[in-house]
């Protein structure tokens, strides 16, 4: 889907921001670029929609290299949400969601229902957020807004540059739990920059940790949790040996057999370390006790267990 080819970018003072970069974003994924400060993360964000130019190598999306797109149509293709929500305040926030659609000619009927659908899946009431200006929502409110204008056009490529970090705890949560569940609706491909290593845990599919411009380590939450490739990506990540209890991560939920095919089942017997490694192919896994269903076992759940873990033992900040 986006593949970097030997990416660098280069200052005029000689400084690199980024060096020799090789990966691949896969269709459908979400990709969390994350660092500490001065890592490249947001620079190789924004070489994507050509917001900063490539000094060397290619970026291809869909096998076509980004500098063969008019640039215009790139950025129109792609979503782009920023830390800074960047609503225009004269205008309604109808008026904020359709500014991409207007722009590629779609008709008002079209505009018009994709403005009242967006709005519902963050569940803001279109009646009564249509006609609101940016200024009489929350930070929270107005971030939903960011987020959904993104998605207006139907963007395959959606670049998030830390769109949440501006937000109190709450508001933090929630958003990153509607961001969840937009992605598991509309499977967008989302590149996703970071400074806060339990949010990359929770958002990510893969994770792409940088340092100094450069990729330190490329991979599954589980696999920066369980196998950090050094003492920088162990001490980031803040992870130590799990000792969780299978039980912890098990929902006790009422499972019908018609629930069971095309799933992975597992013994309660089983350990936690090849639970989290068959959780890496399945998004969820029903558990069995002498034969019988007792629970499901769901990735985002165990995510959430883990994370649970490591601040309650201060190995993750708040």
């Amino acid at each position: 889907m986006i593949r970097f080819e030997q990416v660098s970018k280069q200052f005029l003072n000689g400084t690199f921001a980024v060096k020799s970069l090789d990966f691949e974003i896969k269709k459908g994924e979400f990709f969390v670029l994350i660092g500490p400060s001065g890592s490249g993360k947001t620079t190789t964000l924004k070489m994507i929609n050509r917001l900063i130019e490539l000094s060397n190598g290619w970026v291809w999306i869909n096998g076509k290299k980004i500098s063969d797109y008019d640039i215009n149509e790139l950025r129109w293709d792609i979503g782009y949400v920023l830390q800074q929500i960047a609503l225009f305040p004269h205008m309604s926030i109808a008026e904020n969601i359709a500014i991409v659609p207007e722009l590629v000619n779609w008709d008002k009927e079209k505009i018009t229902a994709r403005v009242d659908e967006l709005l519902k899946m963050v569940g803001l009431d279109p009646k009564e957020y249509l006609n609101r200006k940016p200024s009489e929502l929350s930070g929270g409110q107005q971030q939903r807004v960011g987020v959904i204008r993104a998605l207006a056009a139907d963007p395959e490529i959606i670049l998030m540059d830390e769109p949440f970090s501006a937000l109190d705890p709450f508001s933090r949560e929630k958003l990153q739990d509607d961001l969840l569940e937009i992605q598991r609706k509309l499977k967008k491909t989302i590149v996703f920059v970071t400074h806060d290593m339990q949010e990359a845990l929770k958002l990510g599919d893969r994770i792409c940790l940088m340092k100094d411009g450069e990729i330190i380590q490329i991979g599954t939450p589980h696999e920066f949790l369980t196998n950090p490739v050094n003492d920088f990506v162990r001490e980031f990540v803040g992870s130590r040996k799990l000792s969780i209890n299978l039980n912890e991560l098990i929902t006790s939920i009422p499972v019908g057999k018609e629930f069971l095919s095309n799933t992975k089942t597992i013994s309660l017997s089983t350990p936690v370390d090849a639970v989290l490694d068959q959780l890496a192919l399945f998004e969820q896994i029903f558990v069995e006790e002498n034969g019988k269903v007792i629970g499901n076992i769901s990735r985002q759940n165990a995510m959430k267990v883990m994370l649970r873990y490591l601040r309650e033992r201060g190995q993750i900040n708040e």
